[in-house]
């Protein structure tokens, strides 16, 4: 009882609760084939491209900032390394390191814009994914021609970031396990997610206290803008191709993987433990309604549903924890 009690009060006990709710919801009225349903390469593959951008963006919003350029940041990693190397012929490392670049400057000019102006994250954000969108259309017309451009990468690419695995699983999932990996000891276990902790929940006394609020959300908005150039890279990459449009969507399935996984809205709370369980729900929801029975227009309100409950335990957990004082304390 003291375990599932210690549970409850965890960031990500509501997301756990809310996936098992699915998944219990899609075998009952859904009538699905689990089996199908755990062997589709559909919904990992959705969520492993999602996931590798929510994270970044939860942390960013653990902190209390919000970055929806992503939108605009996919397709711009993934023109970029097209351009580069598939239009001009360079090598492909060098249509990465381009890609990966334009996400370090986009964020740097986030953070930074954030950081030394008054303006909310999510204008600064806001003007940059518009911004983002013209100069991607602008620069491939201009370059190329082209709104398209293909590209075809050499064997170690495709192995390392395009590859099927099994002939459906992207490779990309594995990169997401490695970066969900990473983020969670960051942010866990060391001194840099307690000040990310600290400063979504009051910044000013974060400040105060000697923590470097400044450089700390600038890192935060480049690291939330290059995952979302490699995710465009790495889809580049696998489809030997690159658009200008695209990427829109994950603004959307990014902040409600990320509320779903347990993070406040206000900052100061979360896990990224609860993102990635957050970002499987929303991918089995998403993706995982074409294995049941169900009328694939009711996806839209299964979601919704499981949002506004998942954020209404969110609050009620984390009240849970704040309140809770151990028995020693209390004796």
């Amino acid at each position: 009882m003291n375990e599932f009690s210690h549970f409850l009060r965890r960031p990500e006990a509501a997301t756990i609760i809310s996936l098992a709710a699915v998944i219990v919801f899609y075998v009952i009225f859904g009538g699905v084939d689990l089996g199908k349903l755990f062997g589709a390469a559909s919904w990992v593959n959705f969520a492993a491209n999602l996931g590798i951008v929510a994270i970044p963006v939860g942390l960013l919003m653990i902190s209390g900032e919000l970055d929806i350029s992503i939108g605009a940041m996919i397709p711009a990693g993934s023109m970029t390394t097209a351009i580069l190397s598939g239009y001009y012929g360079y090598p492909i490392a060098i249509g990465m390191l381009g890609a990966l670049s334009v996400g370090i400057l986009v964020g740097f000019v986030n953070g930074i814009l954030t950081v030394r102006t008054t303006v909310p994250s999510l204008i600064i954000t806001l003007g940059s994914l518009v911004a983002m969108q013209g100069i991607i259309l602008s620069a491939s017309v201009l370059l190329t021609g082209n709104a398209s451009v293909p590209l075809t990468a050499p064997d170690w690419a495709k192995f390392a970031f395009g590859q099927l695995i099994g002939g459906s699983h992207q490779v990309i999932i594995i990169w997401w396990l490695i970066l969900t990996a990473i983020f969670a000891f960051v942010l866990h276990r060391t001194s840099y997610g307690n000040w990310i902790f600290a400063m979504g929940g009051d910044r000013d006394s974060a400040r105060n206290l000697g923590i470097p609020t400044s450089k700390v959300t600038i890192i935060l908005f480049i690291l939330s803008a290059s995952a979302a150039s490699f995710v465009g890279m790495c889809q580049a990459i696998l489809f030997n191709s690159a658009q200008v449009s695209g990427g829109m969507n994950f603004i959307f399935n990014a902040i409600v993987s990320v509320v779903v996984g347990g993070v406040l809205l206000t900052g100061g709370f979360g896990s990224v433990i609860g993102i990635f369980f957050g970002t499987l729900t929303f991918a089995i929801v998403n993706q995982g309604i074409y294995f049941t029975q169900i009328d694939r227009n009711w996806s839209n309100l299964i979601i919704g549903a499981v949002l506004l409950i998942a954020v209404g335990m969110n609050e009620t957990f984390r009240e849970k924890a704040l309140s809770y004082v151990p028995k020693k304390m209390k004796a």
